[in-house]
């Protein structure tokens, strides 16, 4: 099944991928100093984004008109800066097409960015003024590879380690200058087709040295090139584990397109994946071994050797994603399920705000890039019976393109990479880098929603005006679920209202007590606090909080 550290074939042809399935338009602008106006998606994305898609045939007259529209003067665009974060754009070298798919510190504070048409550039002081391409120092460090999605640095092999489609890649520069002449096969042994879809994404390294990937579905047939011979695709839909002593094994099944995969604090590994069918919205998953995420493509895979999975055949549909996690043998629920456009449209790369305080008051919680509506999101975790659950918040949005990857540098600033190829996303610009700053002011926010055993526990940034928060009137609060079946996704269902019968704010003012009842196993709790305020009549910068109730404390 797995080659361990084997000589890969290097430079690769990368090829040039099919149209899209959503047939959505994409920003027409292809390099970093055009400008366009911020477009709105019109539907999510679903995977992550392929090739571009094609345009159809159209008269003179709208390609005139195109033109003329490309060329006008553009509209100034929200800024995504407020008082507390700053969003600054890198201007990029010119000619540099920095579809920045994966992000990873590296020693003396260097950042690598590898580029989903196949190179890893390395920006040799990513700290300095964005703006200033020479300051920042843009330079090539590997090429050739295919369309690599995720990039983690090992510190004990001191080597990058990504994910292209068919292999795990071990690049080094062993004559230390500045450009990787080592390329080796950390593991492979997945099915690769030619289908679009079938993309890699990671690696994330857990607690104890192993290196996880995921891999998306194939969602379809293989390109039928010249020569195509249908094979067998193994492993698709999984999440893989390559161990420190190279074994490389399937470690959970049932993903669609888990398009982002990192850790937290505590070294348990996650991963985003998107609504489509088998997965009713957005969620973020605990990666563990023997987990069924709920989508059926992997279901064969169960019986080959080496699988931790047992097949829960027959499936059954319609039901709701809290009954399948009864009757569905081995279902797991998502830590959080992100509400559909209310939470973002397209979670991706993740990563854990592990800075001490350097970018605000959200330590050791995870943030989740958001493609579509680019932006970036905020997610609390705790563990209620042994297993992963929480609140998720948006953060940022009105980035220039849709968010791919996450990474922090040395002074605690946020990195967003990005890129919009195949799939259209809010913002001006195809494809870039963009800096997040905290300006040391803090924001009124709510930092934590905990689950109590008669309602949730909410801690806030600042104190609360406690007047307006013993008000149960002040909170507004609804539950729902979704449907587990085949179809592309799901409404949101048996909605229902929380009803909050006492408020108890603490002696500091810092947190909030709130009995609640109608508290529903396996839905989310979305709570509205649009009327709250802070003791310095500050309204909360984000007044909406998603949480996922998968198990009410005892």
């Amino acid at each position: 099944m797995t080659t361990i550290f084997e000589k890969s074939a290097s430079p690769r042809d990368t090829g040039f991928q099919p149209v899209g399935e959503t047939g959505i338009l994409p920003v027409i602008s292809n390099d970093s100093t055009s400008s366009l106006s911020r477009t709105t998606p019109t539907s999510q994305p679903g995977n992550m984004p392929g090739a571009p898609t094609g345009f159809k045939p159209v008269s003179l007259f709208l390609l005139i008109l195109l033109l003329l529209l490309t060329l006008a003067p553009q509209l100034p665009a929200a800024s995504p800066s407020d008082d507390y974060y700053t969003v600054t754009p890198y201007v990029l070298p010119n000619g540099l097409k920095l579809e920045a798919s994966g992000l990873a510190l590296l020693p003396n504070g260097k950042l690598a960015v590898s580029i989903r048409k196949g190179e890893i550039w390395i920006l040799d002081n990513p700290t300095a003024d964005p703006t200033d391409p020479k300051a920042v120092g843009y330079r090539q460090f590997a090429t050739g590879l295919h369309e690599p999605l995720g990039m983690f640095w090992h510190e004990k092999e001191q080597a990058l380690y990504t994910a292209q489609r068919a292999e795990l890649t071990r690049l080094r520069d062993t004559n230390n200058d500045g450009i990787a002449d080592e390329y080796l096969t950390a593991a492979s042994g997945w099915g690769v087709s030619g289908n679009y879809h079938e993309y890699a994404y990671g690696p994330a390294m857990d607690r104890d040295g192993n290196l996880w990937i995921t891999l998306n579905t194939s969602m379809g047939a293989g390109v039928k090139m010249p020569g195509f011979r249908e094979t067998e695709k193994p492993w698709r839909g999984w999440a893989m584990r390559l161990t420190p002593d190279g074994k490389f094994e399937p470690m959970a099944a049932g993903l669609r397109s888990p398009a982002g995969v990192g850790t937290n604090a505590e070294g348990d590994v996650f991963c985003t994946d998107q609504q489509g069918n088998w997965m009713p919205t957005n969620p973020l998953f605990h990666l563990r071994k023997g987990a069924y995420f709920g989508h059926a493509d992997a279901i064969p895979d169960m019986a080959r050797p080496g699988s931790p999975v047992k097949d829960p055949s027959p499936v059954p549909q319609g039901i709701t994603v809290a009954e399948a996690a009864k009757t569905v043998p081995g279902y797991a629920l998502p830590a959080i399920w992100f509400p559909y456009v209310k939470a973002g449209q397209s979670p991706t790369g993740l990563t854990c705000n592990t800075t001490n305080g350097k970018f605000g008051p959200f330590d050791n919680q995870l943030f989740v890039a958001e493609f579509v509506l680019s932006g970036v999101m905020r997610v609390y975790l705790e563990k209620v019976d042994g297993e992963y659950q929480g609140a998720c918040f948006n953060f940022v949005s009105n980035l220039q393109s849709a968010g791919l990857s996450l990474a922090y540098l040395p002074d605690g600033s946020m990195v967003v990479g990005e890129s919009n190829r195949g799939w259209n996303s809010q913002g001006i610009r195809s494809f870039g880098l963009e800096r997040i700053q905290w300006t040391g002011k803090t924001p009124f926010e709510i930092q934590k929603m905990e689950a109590q055993p008669t309602g949730f526990k909410l801690t806030f940034t600042q104190p609360v005006d406690e007047k307006i928060a013993a008000d149960p009137a002040t909170y507004a609060m609804t539950s729902y679920t979704y449907l587990f079946h085949q179809k592309y996704g799901s409404d949101e269902i048996d909605t229902q209202p929380v009803k909050i019968t006492k408020a108890q704010v603490s002696e500091d003012a810092f947190t909030v007590h709130l009995t609640c009842q109608g508290l529903r196993e396996g839905y989310v709790q979305e709570l509205n606090l649009p009327n709250l305020r802070s003791q310095s009549n500050l309204p909360l910068r984000r007044p909406a909080a998603y949480y996922t109730l998968n198990k009410i404390p005892k």
